[in-house]
């Protein structure tokens, strides 16, 4: 049954905001245009959508960094207002694409995978869509990507591999595929979870597998354009970013084994670097002008390389200062934030790898996002939700709260895994079938 729950509900409406120097004295001059630049200077390509956006996994640039400004820098006691909250999304832990006043998620309805589009002001139901089989795990069943909102369609992965293009307006569903029927891939230990990356008239995915790791298909028609049939290995859980690194444009993914460029027209192999991310390789790439980072949890750590001319792969650094899980790292300036295995909240020096700082007794292990010169970072198991000044200088907390009422699903070995999103004013968190959303516009 559909619930609802509103404080001010149906009095929220599209904001439309100008990006603008964050206001928060803690952070450096300096930094202030951070997130307005850093997508800038990455080399990352954009999709193309309004400033208050966040239309797939990590939003407009896949890098976690919102552009929104004017938002509160301390929540009150409690936390901020919640706008609404529903219980209706079923199992499941993908994150929400939020386009224009519609919020696009993944969930379970009659013991299938589905996408459900809501109203992102209230929590309305739009309207919900079957994607495929649903997929089962001793760690959680349900949905474990986030869908991709491009134009007027939809694009999603449901974790058994059905990869679907749906009418954003409608929900009629255009054409789906089978990354194992159709493209010779094999479920990974735990689903697939990779947010499907749009790239002009492509969707690229990561199928796995003898045929090619990686294939690239008409976003329009679904037909296969390419298939990399060079590279045999296993999908893991990673999603891709599409960069542009010494003029070359080309698609960044870790797989099971290494670090790869794609060529975006053929899918040949550009250049690779060997990263044995051990048990599961989860959080995706950054990119910063010739560099890309990785890291990995299970004792893997991170690395960060450096291309060249011809294709060349320097490894600057590969170290154990960050060993990040699925909760996601975020570059802010010249540093990396996120939480580390068995060593807590940490910020690393990107080109030296070394820890600015780490923290261990403020917040338990979780997921972040970053605007408007601050990080919200929730813990997995509690469902803390911190806000902390992005800062070099240290752990500086500046409120917290707990989310409330939590999911009451048999979570099994599952915790609070979603990301938190920022757009248009509001704090998105999801607890499996809980959506809420919080006015975090000051």
């Amino acid at each position: 049954m559909f619930r609802l729950s509103a404080v001010s509900c149906g009095m929220v409406g599209l904001r439309n905001r100008c990006a603008g120097a964050q206001r928060n004295p803690a952070i450096a001059p300096g930094q202030r245009w951070v997130a307005a630049l850093v997508a800038l200077a990455s080399g990352t390509l954009m999709i193309s959508t309004t400033r208050a956006d966040w239309p797939q996994w990590r939003g407009a640039q896949r890098d976690d960094v919102s552009t929104e400004t004017n938002l509160l820098e301390q929540w009150p006691e409690g936390g901020p207002e919640q706008l609404w909250a529903i219980d209706s999304l079923g199992f499941g832990y993908s994150g929400p694409a939020i386009v224009g006043d519609r919020l696009y998620i993944m969930g379970v309805r009659d013991d299938h995978e589905t996408l459900l589009c809501l109203n992102a002001a209230d929590g309305a139901e739009l309207w919900a869509a079957e994607i495929g089989e649903l997929y089962h795990n001793d760690w959680g069943d349900g949905p474990r990507s986030t869908p991709t909102v491009v134009d007027d369609r939809v694009y999603v992965l449901g974790g058994q591999g059905m990869l679907c293009s749906f009418d954003a307006k409608s929900g009629e569903k255009d054409w789906s595929k089978s990354l194992v029927d159709d493209l010779g891939g094999k479920v990974p230990a735990w689903g697939y979870a990779e947010s499907p990356l749009v790239d002009g008239d492509l969707i690229v995915c990561t199928p796995g597998g003898d045929k090619g790791a990686i294939a690239a298909l008409d976003r329009r028609t679904g037909e296969v354009r390419w298939q990399s049939a060079d590279l045999k290995d296993g999908a893991h859980y990673s999603s891709m970013v599409s960069a542009e690194i010494n003029g070359q444009p080309q698609y960044v993914q870790l797989l099971e084994k290494r670090l790869v460029g794609i060529e975006p027209k053929s899918g040949a192999l550009l250049w690779s670097e060997d990263w044995p991310g051990r048990v599961a390789v989860i959080p995706t790439p950054i990119v910063h002008g010739n560099e890309v980072y990785v890291t990995s949890g299970y004792g893997a750590g991170s690395m960060l390389v450096r291309i060249g001319e011809g294709n060349a792969v320097e490894k600057v650094y590969d170290d154990k200062v960050m060993k990040n899980h699925h909760g996601g790292v975020i570059r802010v300036g010249d540093y990396v934030y996120g939480h580390s295995d068995q060593v807590g909240w940490v910020c690393q020096e990107w080109e030296t790898g070394k820890a600015a700082w780490r923290e261990r007794s403020g917040l338990g292990k979780g997921s972040c996002t970053y605007a408007d010169g601050m990080l919200y970072c929730m813990d997995e198991d509690e469902g803390n939700v911190a806000l902390a000044n992005a800062s070099p200088e240290g752990w500086q907390e500046v409120s917290r709260f707990q989310i409330s009422p939590k999911s009451e699903l048999d979570r099994k070995r599952g915790k609070i895994w979603t990301h938190p999103v920022v757009c248009d004013g509001r704090l998105y968190i999801r607890d499996l079938d809980h959506l809420y959303a919080y006015d975090i516009e000051e």
